[in-house]
């Protein structure tokens, strides 16, 4: 059946597709003869229960420059389309939410993916704490005295925004650095809320894993290994990528948390995992797909329109 399929993301015109796991969505989406639309999270509105988009109809090619054919905008009721993509990359800031509550309003009617109120309910640093059985030793505080005392505690530290994204401003802060006073008046100017203070994995250096799950089941992973002189593994921070199988250790990660994942309406999901430890649950835009299968892997976007169309096949089932 074709369903016609919203995608909120960033302007598909910059996009750079060889790593867009958005674009890889909507490949898969066309392919199966679904009609799709593109919007920027700017052009959403709501009144009364209405909530609406101007949105474009668009035709995707994988043609790096020439990769998205765009129609005239034109309003249309996100209740009456099948299928909406929230897929514009964090922060996950005020914009952010208040979009979540925006398409919560549409999401008995039309499949959101990932669920609004879900997504809302889960930023990614503060929602693995629900597992901390699996993490390293973390912290979530600004008071200085508490994060002095969790260093002394555990030594050598990561700190990091908690709506960060991408691995940016993430340092390493050992127990005796002279630059921690000055790193803590930075991040008292910089950020209002709490941040993340995580027991150091010095095993990095050997990879941070990204594990895709689909619907609560682990379908594929990639090592992402730091450049030389960075602890960043993140690919756009310079992290180099390589295909990886699951060890034993992160698949009873997955098979944790998968249930939840799955109760929550959380469709597509990246985890990281360093040394065996699970470090964040990644739902609002998590990316992998297409770099999984350029090394080799499964294409996971056929596994995430699968899982989709279950979905809504669920909901129409007597």
């Amino acid at each position: 059946m074709a369903l016609s399929v919203a995608v909120q993301m960033d302007p598909i015109q910059s996009i750079r597709i060889a790593g867009d796991t958005t674009f890889a969505l909507m490949l898969e989406a066309q392919a199966r003869g679904h009609s799709l639309y593109t919007y920027t999270p700017d052009r959403l509105s709501m009144q009364g229960r209405l909530v609406t988009a101007y949105a474009q109809p668009v035709t995707v090619r994988d043609v790096e420059g020439a990769h998205a054919s765009l129609g005239d905008p034109e309003r249309i009721d996100l209740a009456a389309v099948d299928v909406v993509l929230m897929r514009q990359d964090p922060p996950f800031d005020m914009a952010y939410v208040t979009a979540t509550h925006m398409l919560e309003k549409v999401a008995g009617r039309t499949l959101v993916v990932n669920d609004p109120a879900e997504v809302r309910n889960a930023p990614e640093k503060l929602f693995v704490l629900d597992f901390p059985e699996l993490m390293p030793p973390t912290l979530i505080s600004r008071d200085r005295t508490e994060i002095e005392a969790f260093r002394k505690e555990h030594g050598t530290v990561a700190m990091k925004p908690l709506h960060g994204h991408g691995g940016a401003a993430v340092f390493r802060v050992s127990e005796e650095d002279p630059n921690f006073g000055s790193m803590f008046d930075l991040f008292t100017a910089t950020f209002r809320e709490q941040w993340v203070v995580q027991r150091f994995l010095e095993k990095i250096t050997e990879g941070d894993k990204r594990i895709i799950l689909v619907d609560g089941e682990p379908m594929g992973a990639i090592n992402r290994v730091p450049a030389k002189g960075d602890i960043r593994s993140n690919m756009v921070r310079g992290g180099a990528a390589g295909a990886s199988d699951l060890t034993e250790r992160e698949r009873e990660i997955c098979a944790t948390i998968g249930p939840e994942l799955r109760r929550r309406g959380l469709i597509l999901v990246g985890i990281d995992v360093i040394d065996g430890h699970l470090t964040e649950i990644n739902v609002t835009s998590p990316t992998g797909i297409r770099t999984i299968k350029r090394l080799g892997g499964p294409d996971l976007a056929v596994s995430v329109w699968d899982a989709i169309e279950a979905r809504l096949a669920a909901r129409v089932s007597p």
